[in-house]
């Protein structure tokens, strides 16, 4: 989790500050790009009433902690929560060339206020835990990074700035605490057999590398020494979804990455990850993201 960092303190070239939105009270966004060639650093006093979710939308960062004795990397594409009642965490981060960062920043007060119902659900508000530190790391998924882009590159009016960060702010948070991957696999006997869950690892693999053409469910569990029903039930408890919902939500996703190297045109896109028709990728796409491919990268210009 945490690399210690004794004799490697990172020269800083450059300090710069977050541009910092205040949605609601105890409740704010800070969003930061460095679209430079250079590392940058951000600090920031942090109170130890606030949950920290950060998130690395490019590039990566490094978290220093106790006076540069230890990092704590986020990388690409991943998320982090810190939460420590017992003392204040600052913000002291080191922001690699060509990296966005979203940081949302929420007073525990508040918190429970958004989630008074949901304190055995969601593990650091439950009665054990409530005076306890909290570390969190996790991957971000295709509608989290949605709201992140539009959070990083907002362009429209300033006037409705504050209004717009808090939609999205209630929104990403929302979308965090939807995760499949927190299921109890105690709960499941299925997945006490450690050979199923190998088999379903293999199940997601082979739908991935085959995504254009992917197999049937029937080919699919056969390939995999699987019946169709231990198939169904397995993937949908370590995925928490079908196969085919999985693998739409993953070509979506890897439709989205396309779309924004620029290397494609909007038909490429689609024929790489399995639509014969642009009409029938752009439905798709839209059905998704709630927008076309064409209006997704002109949000982002």
């Amino acid at each position: 989790m945490f690399e210690n960092n004794h004799n490697s303190q990172q020269k800083n070239n450059a300090v710069s500050a977050f541009d910092e939105t205040k949605v609601d009270d105890g409740f704010f966004v800070l969003v930061y790009k460095n679209d430079g060639n250079e590392t940058q650093s951000l600090l920031k006093e942090i109170h130890s009433d606030y949950i920290q979710f950060h998130f690395c939308l490019k590039g990566s960062s490094k978290f220093v902690f106790n006076e540069g004795r230890y990092l704590l990397n986020i990388l690409e594409e991943n998320s982090l929560l810190l939460y420590n009642p017992q003392q204040d965490l600052p913000i002291n981060l080191q922001v690699s060339p060509n990296s966005w960062m979203v940081t949302v920043l929420i007073s525990i007060k508040k918190f429970h206020g958004l989630f008074s119902q949901e304190a055995d659900y969601i593990t650091f508000l439950d009665e054990d835990n409530k005076d306890k530190k909290y570390y969190k790391d996790g991957n971000i998924t295709p509608s989290m990074a949605i709201v992140l882009n539009q959070l990083i590159n907002y362009n429209l009016n300033q006037s409705i700035k504050d209004l717009y960060f808090k939609g999205k702010a209630y929104e990403l948070l929302s979308l965090y605490f939807n995760r499949s991957e927190d299921t109890n696999i105690e709960q499941c006997p299925f997945l006490v057999d450690e050979t199923n869950v190998i088999k379903i690892r293999k199940a997601k693999d082979i739908i991935v590398s085959r995504m254009a053409e992917p197999p049937s469910l029937q080919e699919l569990a056969d390939e995999i020494g699987l019946t169709l029903k231990k198939l169904k039930e397995g993937f949908k408890q370590i995925y928490g979804d079908s196969v085919f919902s999985f693998l739409f939500d993953y070509k979506m996703e890897v439709a989205r990455k396309l779309l924004e190297s620029g290397e494609n045109n909007v038909n490429e896109v689609g024929l790489k990850v399995g639509y014969s028709t642009s009409s029938h990728f752009i439905a798709a796409f839209k059905k998704k993201y709630g927008t076309t491919p064409k209006k997704y990268l002109m949000s982002l210009s």
